[in-house]
């Protein structure tokens, strides 16, 4: 695909259900703080956050396995029907410096459901308690692990926010070390500059229940420590070409309420230029990581793009 053909509105209307969600999430007290000056406060002295555990249900659902990666729990979800075909590794969001949301865990789920597949979620420590370099061994030994028991092409690297920064990040370490790429990448709604450089966020950011502009900037300087922010390896946007050009096939998935929409469109446009295959599907009126909120029309049809995805 090349040109426009990359872009696709699916939903040119939000639903009565993806606006109630959002309205709900609106009325709750944010996770993230709203201004650049509250980002030192939310980090300094705060108690370890701890992952939200995984539903007791789950058990009786899927077939669960507990394993480490460099001393840190992954959880693998697999159908009760046995091994999936397919893996996809799932990295949660949450700015890099919040842990697994209770609201991940149906999501993943679904993925399960809908794809079949197996899906590993790495629990990797949160900034600035634990390093950039460290929750990067976290994937990079996951991956191996995974690789170990499923062929490379039959892996999938997804993730959301945070998450589908580390999943795309992964993959470009492997493209630079010259190893063996997963089959596809999964992105929803990526964060892919850290630096927030894009002014057109700002166009959008009114709009958004949950990030903004200032404040996610002081969270990506805190999480990248001594490393420049506009690097490649902290903002995945700003990847050469010829690097680009050597990712498996991609979909990134965003709602146009959220202000990582402007940044997807610019990677989109970037990766298709360099020869890459991706797509990008874009959701009226939805919000960041809209895909969480699964009962709606909006998530279905993405999920239901993914596990056809998973099938070609």
């Amino acid at each position: 695909m090349s040109g426009e053909d990359v872009f696709e509105l699916r939903s040119a209307k939000p639903s009565w259900l993806i606006r109630l969600g959002s309205w709900v999430v609106s009325k709750r007290p944010s996770v993230f703080p709203q201004t650049a000056g509250a980002v030192r406060g939310f980090l300094e002295g705060r108690k370890l956050p701890q992952d939200a555990p995984m539903p007791a249900g789950f058990e009786r659902r899927f077939t669960v396995e507990r394993w480490q990666a460099v001393g840190l729990e992954c959880i693998t979800l697999h159908p009760k029907a046995g091994k999936g075909a397919k893996h996809i590794i799932y990295f949660h969001g949450g700015g890099f410096v919040l842990p697994m949301f209770k609201e991940h865990w149906p999501l993943v789920a679904a993925l399960v459901d809908f794809t079949g597949a197996s899906v590993t979620v790495p629990l990797y420590p949160v900034a600035p308690e634990a390093t950039q370099q460290a929750q990067d061994a976290v994937a990079d030994a996951a991956y191996a692990r995974v690789a170990g028991e499923w062929a490379p092409g039959d892996i999938v690297l997804s993730g959301d926010s945070a998450g589908g920064h580390m999943a795309l990040a992964l993959a470009l370490r492997l493209v630079r070390a010259g190893s063996p790429l997963p089959g596809k990448l999964v992105l929803f709604s990526p964060w892919l500059d850290v630096t927030m450089a894009d002014d057109a966020m700002r166009e959008v950011e009114p709009h958004d229940i949950m990030l903004k502009v200032d404040a996610l900037r002081e969270l990506g300087k805190a999480w990248a420590s001594d490393t420049d922010p506009a690097s490649p390896e902290c903002s995945p946007l700003f990847t050469p070409d010829s690097e680009l050009a050597q990712l498996p096939p991609m979909q990134i998935f965003v709602g146009r309420h959220d202000i990582f929409v402007i940044d997807s469109r610019s990677f989109t446009r970037r990766l298709c230029a360099a020869g890459g295959e991706v797509k990008l599907y874009e959701y009226a009126g939805a919000p960041h990581v809209f895909m969480a909120l699964t009962p709606t029309r909006e998530a279905k049809d993405c999920l239901g793009l993914v596990r056809d995805f998973l099938k070609e």
